[in-house]
């Protein structure tokens, strides 16, 4: 019994210690990162969200085209020269965010380099809205 008794105690006195560094441990991290504030060009009401993943094999160049509603998006692999009609090209990396506002239309959405580039795209929908995209003449 002498013998149980100074290890039961050791245990005991032990047990707290672990039980304190697990709870020490921290807690994991949440981080936000800012990628994108867009502005709708009016008051629209949104009653539909679809979200599509694209990818453009190397070398693809979209069509002049424009979406009827905002779309927004970002980029999840590869890199995509982006540029709406009469604004300067913005050169999409990884992690970028874009924004296409409704009827702006979109004079270049291309890979230009030699890998698949993929994005996702969240199209901001009204009740009466069914089309995602219009491609227009050159």
């Amino acid at each position: 019994m002498n013998r149980i008794l100074p290890s039961l105690l050791v245990i005991l006195s032990l047990s707290p210690i672990a039980n304190a560094k697990e709870d020490a441990l921290p807690l994991p991290q949440v981080f936000r990162k800012d990628l994108l504030t867009a502005t709708l060009a009016s008051p629209k009401p949104i009653s539909t969200i679809e979200i599509m993943e694209v990818t453009l094999g190397p070398k693809i160049k979209a069509p002049l085209h424009l979406h009827p509603c905002p779309v927004l998006g970002i980029v999840s692999a590869g890199e995509i020269a982006f540029q709406i009609e009469g604004a300067p090209v913005q050169h999409l990396k990884v992690g970028d965010a874009f924004y296409e506002p409704a009827n702006a239309r979109i004079a270049r959405f291309d890979n230009e380099g030699n890998i698949t580039s993929t994005f996702s795209a969240f199209y901001l929908l009204d009740d009466k809205e069914q089309q995602l995209i219009r491609i227009l003449p050159q």
